[in-house]
């Protein structure tokens, strides 16, 4: 929220890692860092793109609003054309996936475990047992 929202060579890596065919993925605050990434065609990353992260009444809730640079949940959802997602409940687990699957998101610290069976299912296809990760 404070550095890799704004830092270039954050974008720049992130913007390199997608370019190559690899996956993209953040949970909780995590995903400020794609806020702000361009695709080298000039095509924000998000754009249009469904995503998720750390949601602004779960930010109200833990009191730390006031403290933050922006609102996650309001800059995922400019950044994205509206395409925020959220859990029915604050502390649901949420996990999205965009940019045929190379785009993983999670809402929230709960939602880790699903990013990290999305981001296995991305590599090496679908889980056929829990325990595998």
């Amino acid at each position: 929220m404070f550095d890799l929202a704004t830092d270039s060579t954050s974008h720049k890596l992130i913007n390199e890692f997608y370019e190559n065919g690899k996956i993209v993925s953040a949970v909780c605050h995590g995903p400020a860092a794609l806020v702000n990434v361009k695709l080298a065609s000039g095509e924000h990353l998000l754009a249009g793109q469904a995503v998720t992260g750390f949601s602004n009444t779960e930010e109200d809730t833990v009191g730390m609003t006031s403290l933050m640079p922006f609102k996650l949940e309001d800059a995922l959802n400019e950044a994205s054309g509206g395409k925020f997602v959220k859990a029915e409940e604050d502390w649901g687990a949420k996990v999205v996936t965009g940019r045929n699957g190379r785009l993983i998101t999670g809402q929230n610290p709960a939602s880790a475990t699903g990013v990290g069976q999305a981001i296995y299912d991305a590599i090496f296809g679908d889980l056929t047992t829990k325990d595998e990760v």
